[in-house]
């Protein structure tokens, strides 16, 4: 069952960047890490159905601004900068602020956020 914490863990951002209302499916599903098959199978469809949800500019931000919540403390003002200015100028077809947050991501070692499948396209 340790296994279904990790894998959300890994997904959880991902996820929120596909739809909030399927991350807060699969946050109820794992709430008190007590895994049934019912609801390992439920997550599985929920991962299958995200894979193809259309994509939704609204939910990257919200994901991607979880994801600066890691850093907004420890940030140079530099960073804070960019990342406002990133932030201002996404789109979907024009997404930079994802690779800056894999930069961020690699540059203060967040572990968790390394295993994390939102950035790991990022990732080189």
């Amino acid at each position: 069952m340790e296994n279904w914490q990790k894998e959300w863990a890994q997904n959880k951002y991902w996820l929120m960047s596909r739809s909030q209302k399927f991350y807060n499916e699969v946050r109820q599903l794992a709430k008190g890490n007590n895994w049934t098959d019912d609801k390992k199978k439920r997550y599985e469809e929920i991962i299958e159905e995200a894979k193809v949800a259309p994509l939704d500019r609204g939910n990257m931000m919200n994901a991607y601004q979880h994801v600066w919540g890691y850093f907004k403390k420890i940030a140079t003002e530099a960073e804070k900068e960019q990342f406002r200015q990133l932030q201002a100028d996404f789109t979907l077809n024009h997404d930079e602020l994802g690779p800056f947050l894999a930069e961020m991501t690699k540059k203060y070692n967040v572990n968790y956020l390394l295993a994390s499948t939102l950035l790991q396209s990022y990732f080189k």
